[in-house]
């Protein structure tokens, strides 16, 4: 176990106090859960659909390309049920559909329809205005920096937590 006082504030002064920062992290969480962001995203969007499923159509979106169902389970870092129980719904709703893998004409690619990438559409304007809006007085400089290490964090963090699951 991590003694936090090792980095805490004062004994070096380079060092993050990671006390200080659990906080935020914390509130950040309940602003994205509790404050329900991608809930009211939908609803702004006029969309009903649940996260999971809108996580699905987003994944594809980021992909932009046809995706194996495990490619969006690992993409989403979930498992293969959980992807293939989205589908079904996202394809009887007209927003997905199975093509043949060019690959391996056993296999099955999904793929968003073109109603599907419009709902992503939609939904991403409105988290992505709001994400803007809060982001709108802060330095080119701030922005570039805040992005880069989000994604350092949010990768390191992912790879730590995925070698404690191996032990």
């Amino acid at each position: 176990m991590t003694d936090t006082r090792s980095s805490t504030a004062g004994e070096n002064d380079g060092d993050l106090d990671l006390l200080s920062v659990l906080p935020r992290l914390i509130q950040l969480g309940n602003v994205l859960n509790r404050g329900r962001l991608f809930e009211r995203a939908m609803e702004g969007a006029g969309i009903a659909l649940d996260r999971p499923a809108m996580s699905v159509l987003v994944t594809l979106q980021m992909a932009a390309r046809p995706l194996r169902v495990g490619e969006i389970a690992t993409r989403m870092q979930v498992v293969g049920p959980h992807v293939t129980r989205q589908l079904h719904e996202l394809e009887r709703r007209g927003l997905t559909r199975r093509v043949p893998d060019p690959l391996d004409q056993r296999a099955r690619l999904v793929e968003q329809t073109p109603e599907g990438a419009a709902v992503v559409g939609r939904y991403l304007q409105t988290v992505l205005g709001w994400f803007g809006d809060a982001l709108a007085e802060w330095s080119a400089q701030d922005r570039q920096a805040f992005g880069r290490l989000l994604d350092r964090f949010a990768s390191d963090l992912t790879a730590r937590l995925e070698a404690l699951d191996e032990e």
